[in-house]
């Protein structure tokens, strides 16, 4: 007993007739793809179907999974109340799956339930499963802000409970493709929009999961896909396992991309963990940046590792002495200037700390303590464990003096960050960041770091950082 199959579906509520009354017929594909899936689910006769879906209850840091003996839902807000469901949940299921997650601390559980009832995400995978097969049980997963690898490693335990119950288990991948495919779509074209159902589509179409991990957070977001964390989860209920899989159909007929992929396991492959794989090919990559990293990220890096691992803050000119009287010492022993010190980890910011100013006598001292702010003292992350030291990459800036500005105009989002004060009020925005292409951008992001509202009159300055990786 294990996973039987799993399935990537859409989403769209107007393919049901109650709903698009008529309109569905556009999608007719897609339509003819899920009676497809439906059919294979009655074939499988699953125990449980497990749906991972963007629309139920998302946290940042958090998978919640539905807890309770049943949840129901209705279509109501696209006004077809009359398409219900009452759903039984596998509450064994779902008690195993969070011991499971509670003995490795791993953050999924029952808490933070907001609405009890189904979404639409849930509601319309179902909607074609019950026209086929009903003698099954649900388990609702929620998706979350945290990197790829992690809902790769949820899907892993979905299969290890399915396999410590003896429950025959199909999983369910509901997630849209891009929202932006077309100018006169309800969400405008972007030019990753098209690129992203492309792509995800070969990588989906071929089973080669390992593909997942390499989408840039960036690339994602201006593509405005919803399902692409939703894939990955259902990947890692797959790991190690050989999968024949068949792309059913794609649309994108009203500017929103939906893709139809189906997945039979066919036995063991040890060639097909691709979570190891992954974790491997970032050691090394790690293991190059640092053995190609400069004096300011060493000393970033160093202090943060001895703080962590010592309790102890680090004395550069002790620990570094051979840099004291080396170039680069000129600046970071012998002059003062602000500096941020940026902590990543699986493509996904970690820690974020610095000063605009200098507070310390020197760089070199304040990297020492920017460094152990970002890993311990900034209030959007807990403190970076011990156990994630060898996943960090670092970067180092160094800023130069801001310089007051008469408007955006004297802004260049790659070249100048920016501070936007209003009174004691103050947001700061890195310059050259991914995903921020705009001064409008740069400038709203940097109003809202401050708590500044829009609207409200602001001076501006600028600076200039030299980045170290």
């Amino acid at each position: 007993m294990g996973i039987l199959g799993g399935f990537m579906v859409p989403h769209p509520p107007i393919i049901l007739p109650e709903i698009g009354r008529g309109e569905e017929e556009k999608i007719r594909k897609t339509t003819e793809s899920y009676k497809r899936v439906a059919e294979e689910i009655a074939r499988l006769r699953p125990d449980t179907i497990v749906i991972s879906s963007p629309h139920s209850v998302m946290y940042g840091d958090y998978f919640h999974i539905s807890p309770g003996k049943r949840a129901v839902g209705d279509l109501g807000a696209f006004r077809a109340g009359q398409v219900c469901f009452d759903e039984e949940y596998d509450e064994a299921f779902t008690k195993e799956l969070v011991r499971l997650a509670d003995a490795e601390e791993f953050p999924a559980g029952f808490l933070g339930e907001k609405d009890p009832k189904l979404d639409h995400g849930t509601m319309i995978p179902l909607y074609f499963v019950r026209k086929a097969y009903r003698d099954f049980k649900l388990v609702r997963i929620g998706l979350s802000g945290l990197p790829l690898p992690m809902h790769y490693r949820l899907g892993e335990m979905i299969r290890e409970t399915a396999e410590r119950l003896g429950r025959k288990v199909v999983f369910i991948a509901s997630g849209d493709l891009s929202h932006k495919l077309k100018e006169d779509g309800p969400y405008g074209l972007s030019d990753e929009g098209p690129v992203y159902d492309d792509r995800i589509m070969q990588v989906m179409g071929s089973a080669d999961f390992g593909e997942l991990f390499a989408f840039d957070e960036s690339f994602c977001e201006k593509a405005a896909e919803c399902g692409h964390r939703s894939f990955v989860m259902m990947a890692g209920a797959f790991d190690g396992m050989a999968v024949r899989p068949e792309a059913l159909s794609h649309e994108g007929t009203f500017g929103v991309g939906y893709g139809i992929c189906t997945f039979l396991p066919e036995g063991p492959d040890e060639s097909r963990h691709f979570l190891d794989l992954y974790e491997a090919k970032k050691r090394e990559r790690i293991g190059m940046q640092r053995a190609g990293e400069d004096a300011y990220v060493r000393i970033a890096r160093r202090a943060l590792e001895t703080y962590l691992l010592t309790g102890k803050v680090l004395r550069p000119e002790k620990e570094f002495p051979e840099l004291f009287d080396a170039p680069e010492g000129r600046e970071l022993f012998h002059s003062a200037a602000g500096a941020f010190v940026s902590l990543h980890k699986d493509g996904h910011l970690r820690g974020c700390i610095g000063t605009i100013l200098p507070t310390k006598s020197c760089v070199a001292e304040e990297l020492v303590r920017n460094a152990i702010s970002a890993a311990t003292a900034d209030p959007r992350f807990d403190a970076v464990r011990e156990d994630e030291i060898d996943s960090l990459e670092y970067s180092v800036d160094v800023l130069g003096r801001p310089e007051k500005i008469s408007g955006p105009e004297e802004l260049d989002v790659r070249r100048y960050g920016v501070i936007v004060s209003c009174g004691m009020r103050r947001g700061l925005l890195l310059p050259d960041l991914d995903g921020v292409d705009t001064v409008e951008e740069q400038i709203t992001i940097a109003r809202k770091k401050g708590g500044i509202r829009e609207g409200e009159p602001v001076e501006l300055e600028r600076f200039e950082v030299i980045r170290h990786h």
